[in-house]
C-alpha cells in the first residue's frame, strides 16, 4: 500500500474524528466523556497550534498490492503530538497523545512512518525526548513501541476529574 504522512489541515476535523473509533476497539475502550463535537473543536485547535501536531497517513495511488481499488486521500492512521513541559531533570519533552492505524492496515509501516514524523516534529522544536502512555492491555502496541526503540520507563497513574 502506498501512503503519505502529512500534517492535517484546518477543515479536515470531521474526516479525522471517526478515526478515533479505531482506538476504542478492544482492548481499547471509549472514554466516558467522549464527545465527537468536542473532539472536532480540540482537533481544530491542535491543527492550528504551533505547540501541537496532528499527523495523518493518507492512501496514495496506485493503491494496495491486493488489487483493491486505490482510494487516494483515505485516512489510514493518525498521530497527535504536543509540546508538553520543560523538565528540570530531563529537558524539554514532547508527548504523543494518540497514535492509531486502521486495523485493516496494520503492519504495513504506517505506524512507524507516523511515529518517525512525530519524532522529527519534536526534534525540530528542541525536545530531548518523546513519550507516550499506553494501556496495559495493548500488548501488540507495546511490541511495536519496543521494536521502534522505546524503553519502558515508568508506570503511569491517572485520575478522572
Amino acid at each position: 500500500m502506498h501512503f503519505d504522512v502529512r500534517a492535517a489541515r484546518p477543515g479536515e476535523e470531521e474526516a479525522i474524528v471517526p478515526v478515533y473509533e479505531w482506538l476504542f476497539v478492544p482492548p481499547g475502550s471509549r472514554p466516558a466523556a467522549w464527545d465527537p463535537a468536542r473532539a472536532a473543536v480540540a482537533l481544530r485547535q491542535a491543527i492550528e497550534s504551533h505547540d501541537a501536531c496532528v499527523l495523518i497517513a493518507v492512501e496514495a495511488a496506485p493503491g494496495a498490492p491486493d488489487d483493491r481499488p486505490p482510494r487516494p486521500g483515505r485516512i489510514l492512521g493518525l498521530c497527535t503530538g504536543y509540546q508538553d513541559l520543560h523538565s528540570v531533570r530531563f529537558g524539554y519533552r514532547a508527548w504523543v497523545e494518540d497514535l492509531v492505524v486502521d486495523p485493516d492496515c496494520r503492519s504495513l509501516g504506517i505506524g512507524k512512518a507516523l511515529l518517525d514524523a512525530a519524532k522529527a516534529w519534536a526534534r525540530e522544536r528542541g525536545a530531548t525526548h518523546l513519550e507516550l502512555d499506553s494501556a496495559e492491555a495493548r500488548a501488540d502496541a507495546h511490541r511495536f513501541y519496543e521494536r521502534e526503540g522505546a524503553q519502558y520507563r515508568a508506570i503511569s497513574f491517572g485520575w478522572q476529574l
